[in-house]
């Protein structure tokens, strides 16, 4: 395989990729995906692997042997005993080509402060320098309901901005997002979304996968995100004999879905503040004079003044939601004093901002069609 344009991608490898009909783990087409990253591996690429698929290894290895165990316990077992599985599979298969992978397991709170993101991603650094692949997924025996990854779509967006990887590519059981159910016929392929297209939405089930947590709404939700901050990303069916080296190569002929990069790349911390919506410790309410400062053309900061309202109990340094007149949330930002005194200095004319704009990030405008 010729080198890619990507000098570093995530590869996320989806429950219904990795999984047999029957939810065992299928390992002839994990083999064939080691193959295709091992070959763009050695092409000079850079890869990050985020790999579902532990559950299904430990329920394949558990049938029959587990009794009646509720949805939390039997995801816990399951995934305590297929994690262990699935990385020394991975191990072997990787070893065949000469090649060293490593395991790095996360929860959702371990990359809710900038100090344990930092930390994370030096990990990972560490190990592409070292010419290690990363295999990242989910600690599901420790995650709990209220601090879990919406599924491993998620964790891939965080981690394509963690490590600054110029291309995300989300394998899947089909081609791509259709402007409809492909299930129920007479709909099309989208090939191509850019960053001032229209919504896909209305047209996306909120169906979830059938051993996975996540469906095609949460992955062109996650991709939206990750282009909006600069990197591409391909939504492709990872059942497809040879997707990675086609898709990457950019083969017209291969049907996926691509997610065109915005032109500008966020910075570091904006990225981590892109993907801290899910740890916010409170909101500040905007009036109209604010909402229409942030949303304009220029660059601004949020002053005390245009703040009619504070939520939460939280400290300096927190993330807290930004919220519209209207009741909506547009954005997450690190707040620059804790509850009191930013309830103090609500509607008050002079002081500091309260979110500077380097520590903001407001979600795209969403183009009306």
């Amino acid at each position: 395989m010729e080198k890619t344009k990507y000098g570093r991608v995530v590869v996320k490898i989806g429950s219904n990729v990795l999984s047999r009909p029957d939810g065992t783990l299928d390992v002839t087409r994990m083999s064939s995906l080691v193959d295709q990253i091992a070959d763009l591996y050695r092409s000079g690429t850079e890869v990050v692997v985020v790999s579902s698929g532990a559950v299904a290894s430990g329920r394949g290895e558990l049938h029959g042997r587990c009794g009646r165990l509720d949805t939390v316990s039997s995801r816990q077992l399951f995934s305590a005993v297929g994690q262990a599985k699935l990385i020394n599979r991975y191990y072997d298969m990787f070893r065949d080509w000469g090649i060293t992978c490593g395991q790095v397991l996360t929860t959702k709170e371990s990359l809710s402060t900038r100090e344990h993101y930092l930390n994370q991603k030096n990990c990972m650094t560490v190990m592409l320098r070292s010419g290690v692949i990363p295999i990242v997924n989910e600690n599901d025996t420790i995650s709990i309901t209220g601090l879990m990854f919406t599924d491993n779509d998620e964790l891939s967006g965080i981690v394509t901005a963690m490590m600054d990887a110029g291309a995300l590519v989300l394998l899947t059981n089909v081609d791509g997002v259709y402007d409809g159910d492909p299930a129920a016929g007479g709909c099309n392929l989208i090939r191509e979304v850019r960053p001032s297209d229209a919504d896909l939405s209305e047209h996306i089930s909120a169906t979830r996968s059938q051993f996975g947590r996540g469906g095609m709404l949460t992955k062109s939700r996650t991709a939206r995100k990750v282009a909006a901050e600069g990197a591409e990303v391909i939504i492709a069916n990872g059942k497809r004999e040879g997707i990675l080296a086609a898709v990457l190569s950019g083969d017209p002929g291969v049907p996926c879905t691509r997610f065109l990069p915005a032109e500008r790349r966020l910075s570091g911390v904006k990225k981590w503040i892109a993907h801290s919506d899910g740890f916010s410790k409170g909101a500040v309410h905007l009036n109209d004079g604010a909402y229409e400062a942030l949303r304009g053309p220029m660059a601004v900061s949020l002053l005390p003044v245009g703040v009619t309202a504070v939520d939460g109990d939280f400290e300096k340094d927190d993330i807290v939601d930004i919220v519209a007149p209207d009741g909506r949330t547009i954005g997450v930002g690190r707040i620059s004093a804790d509850s009191s005194t930013a309830r103090a200095c609500a509607g008050q004319k002079g002081g500091r901002p309260l979110i500077h704009y380097d520590y903001m990030f407001l979600e795209p405008v969403k183009p009306v069609k």
